[in-house]
């Protein structure tokens, strides 16, 4: 059976939604590896010696939950481990 003039164009245009839509998330995964190859060693330890004097903070009591959480999501985003 032969598809209708609408129904190929209407083909063709899901078709490249799909193109651009695979191409924004290859440009997004790109910039997110990019992102962590410009991380220097001595950032990355910095970081997590950071990470390392954050938590036993909390271990002590000496700061919040919520300064916590928004630290620890800042320190590992940086280091490329927390994603959106």
């Amino acid at each position: 059976m032969a598809k209708s003039r609408g129904e190929a164009v209407a083909k063709r245009v899901r078709e490249q939604a799909r193109v651009v839509k695979r191409q924004a998330k290859q440009a997004k995964r790109e910039a997110r590896t990019d992102d962590t190859a410009n991380l220097s060693a001595t950032s990355e330890a910095a970081l997590f010696e950071e990470f390392a004097r954050l938590s036993a903070e909390r271990e002590a009591g000496t700061i919040s939950d919520d300064r916590y959480t928004r630290e620890r999501f800042r320190i590992l985003t940086e280091l490329g481990i927390e994603t959106d």
